[in-house]
């Protein structure tokens, strides 16, 4: 597998070990090769097949899975095929292709996928291969537990992201394997949080699928193999808000220049958040799972993380409809040191004067206090301001 998969830097985190607490560091599996830890799993269960996947894989998957088992395969010289949920990632999708998997698109979900992929091994004769219900799968993730091993003498917590659970049990079996220790705490997103309640019951219970910044790890039903890991070789098991995933997404972009995917960012927001607690001596480590988001998405991320945190926000005015009343209100907001991004005429809907114009000015500034300032210098030239986020 060590000529194929690659071995990802640990990556001190200034910023995460000052806002919460203890000394953290990153594992970057975001640099893995296809953008995520799967290809580690997939290459090992190909290594455990042998021969007897001449005849082609196949795999159902949101993304993740279907790169490392397209790149796999490739590497092994045999076909692939992988089924994903409509609406998937387009650079997942386009990345898997690009790999020479044929790639069939249905269903609205990763199980759905999985029901289809089935269907087709046993059709064509292919192999079969779970994303994380397989325990060559699991082995696979757990190299990256070992590789924690090495690089951090004074290990003692790892927070990772829980979909199916494959990386989950595969770290916690092969680190408390050797240190038992160490607490494992795995992470999911509210939206898509199966754990905790087959946790509590004891048996895989699904939950309905919703819109999720992590797609990643919207597997809506535990694996009946992984449930049972879970439950056996981890601490705890913690959720996390969308709202959340998404500031940490922008935090490790800003701070620390990586590009990580929602699925990826779940341990850093729970460790912002508080729903684990940085070890109090030793390194705790958030495992960054995957980087393989579409930019579109990044971009909304980005720029909504502005609007939160008072950079970037919506004036909607309106000015006399003649020559140079726009100029004059732009100066003025350019006389504060705001940046205008964007401009937009509003002739109906809003109850206009007939010799009025709306205007709806999208501004970036530094803060905001900043942004205050500004809406405070528009309206003592006159100008009504309505704006988003409200700013006072």
């Amino acid at each position: 597998m060590g000529d194929v998969a690659r071995k990802t830097p640990v990556l001190p985190s200034a910023t995460l070990t000052e806002r919460a607490g203890g000394d953290i560091v990153l594992k970057a599996e975001s640099l893995q090769r296809t953008g995520a830890f799967k290809i580690r799993g997939a290459l090992n269960k190909l290594h455990a097949l042998g021969d007897s996947c001449a005849t082609g894989v196949v795999c159902g998957s949101a993304g993740n899975h279907a790169q490392a088992l397209a790149f796999a395969a490739q590497a092994r010289g045999v076909p692939c095929e992988v089924f994903m949920p409509d609406g998937a990632p387009i650079a997942k999708l386009e990345a898997t292709e690009a790999l020479g998997a044929r790639v069939i698109l249905g269903g609205s979900s990763v199980d759905d996928c999985l029901v289809a992929a089935r269907a087709r091994a046993d059709e064509a004769g292919m192999a079969f291969v779970h994303p994380f219900d397989d325990p060559d799968v699991v082995a696979g993730q757990g190299t990256l537990g070992l590789e924690l091993l090495d690089d951090l003498d004074d290990l003692a917590t790892i927070v990772v992201p829980v979909g199916g659970g494959g990386l989950a049990s595969g770290i916690a079996i092969a680190v408390k394997s050797a240190r038992p220790d160490v607490r494992v705490v795995g992470v999911q997103v509210e939206t898509v949080a199966a754990y905790p309640a087959s946790l509590k019951a004891g048996r895989p219970i699904a939950v309905d699928i919703a819109l999720t910044i992590a797609d990643g790890i919207a597997v809506k039903k535990p694996g009946e193999l992984t449930l049972g890991l879970i439950e056996r070789w981890l601490d705890d098991v913690v959720v996390v808000s969308e709202d959340a995933v998404a500031e940490a997404m922008v935090l490790l972009l800003e701070k620390a220049k990586l590009v990580v995917e929602g699925a990826g960012a779940v341990g850093v927001a729970a460790l912002l958040g508080g729903q684990v607690t940085p070890a109090a001596s030793g390194t705790t480590c958030a495992v960054l799972s995957g980087g393989n988001v579409d930019a579109g998405l990044l971009a909304a991320v980005a720029r909504r993380n502005e609007t939160e945190a008072g950079r970037r926000m919506v004036l909607l005015t309106r000015v006399p409809d003649r020559p140079g009343a726009l100029a004059s209100l732009l100066d003025c907001v350019a006389a504060q040191g705001a940046n205008i991004v964007e401009v937009s005429h509003l002739r109906e809907g809003i109850g206009l004067h007939v010799r009025e114009t709306g205007v709806q000015l999208t501004i970036e500034t530094r803060s905001r206090e900043h942004a205050e300032a500004v809406v405070r210098a528009v309206r003592a030239e006159g100008y009504g301001v309505s704006q988003h986020p409200d700013a006072g």
